[in-house]
């Protein structure tokens, strides 16, 4: 029999296993600490009682892998087909970072469990798969960059999320970047000497710049292995 739909106390929305998936997105992003978001949190957040989320998620466990899910699943490439390979490994590296920074939360949350649902397989990773093959990358190099391309992503993002003031503006961040080189050229010079002297690109190290540069360096190599079989062919 199919469950009754449940309603709020806050509203007439009907309860969805969709609507607790979001809000407790909402309250993981706001905290951007997992272990904030609780079952109790979130009944009280829907409105509803606790009991009433246990009808739906037989766990918190279950719930956090619906949150991964969901956000694997809504994965967003542009529509716009790629020239070449080099711009379709630039897509989907860029594409991965949004990914991350919609939801600071999930970053946590893919370093920690396995996500096989067939939204998710679908949304981040049969559709980046097709991306990089039809932009002319051999299947299993598309796998290989796709690894890569996604654990790259998770690791800067998971850096650069307690260093904000690498992602904002050039003109919103200069004083933070300002102070975290003031910082870094304040140390003991006898014990940081590298540091102290590289004081002002040290500070840019959690910088959207950073992390193109990177990505770049591997699109680099990529497309010379490319190349190279291409003239063994």
């Amino acid at each position: 029999m199919a469950r009754q739909q449940k309603r709020s106390r806050r509203g007439d929305d009907p309860l969805t296993p969709e609507r607790i998936i979001e809000a407790a997105l909402r309250i993981s992003d706001t905290e951007a600490d997992l272990d904030r978001l609780t079952v109790r949190r979130l009944a009280t957040e829907l409105g509803v009682g606790t009991m009433t989320l246990y009808s739906y998620f037989r766990s918190k466990e279950e719930i956090l892998d619906g949150m991964a899910d969901h956000v694997l699943g809504r994965m967003r490439l542009p529509a716009e087909p790629d020239a070449g390979p080099a711009e379709a490994l630039r897509t989907v590296g860029h594409a991965f970072l949004a990914m991350m920074r919609e939801h600071p939360s999930v970053v946590r949350l893919f370093s920690t469990r396995v996500t096989d649902s067939p939204p998710a397989l679908r949304g981040a990773m049969e559709a980046v798969l097709r991306r990089l093959v039809d932009a002319g990358i051999p299947g299993p190099l598309a796998v290989h960059c796709y690894g890569f391309l996604i654990t790259y992503a998770i690791g800067f993002a998971s850096y650069q999320t307690p260093r904000q003031w690498g992602r904002l503006p050039a003109d919103e961040g200069a004083e933070q970047r300002r102070q975290r080189s003031h910082f870094y050229a304040g140390l003991p010079i006898e014990e940081f000497p590298l540091v102290v002297e590289l004081a002002d690109e040290v500070a840019e190290l959690a910088s959207d710049a950073q992390f193109a540069a990177g990505l770049e360096t591997y699109i680099d190599s990529t497309v010379r292995v490319l190349d190279r079989d291409a003239a063994q062919a």
